[in-house]
């Protein structure tokens, strides 16, 4: 493919610079989002919960705990973040 069809070589580097830059930051941004949707659902008292359920429900099922399971699954960027930190303290 020549250059001009491929956006030339340096823009594409820079576009692709900048696409795993958002991407980082999502992934950074994921998990505080999450716990703090989970603290918030856990601290409404469930109240839309009671709206829509017809009986009692089993305290996993809720929208709290969907929320802080989705926190822990997308924690994987900051304890890399924290591993490597902690990796160039013991260099110092």
């Amino acid at each position: 493919m020549s250059e001009a069809c491929s956006g030339g070589s340096q823009s594409g580097v820079t576009g692709r610079n900048a696409a795993l830059t958002a991407a980082h930051g999502l992934a950074l941004a994921a998990t505080p989002t999450f716990a703090v949707m989970a603290a918030v659902t856990a601290l409404d008292g469930g109240a839309a919960g009671m709206v829509c359920s017809s009986g009692p429900t089993s305290p996993l099922s809720g929208m709290a705990t969907m929320y802080g399971l989705m926190a822990a699954f997308h924690a994987a960027p900051w304890l890399k973040r924290l591993r490597e930190a902690g990796k160039s303290a013991r260099d110092l």
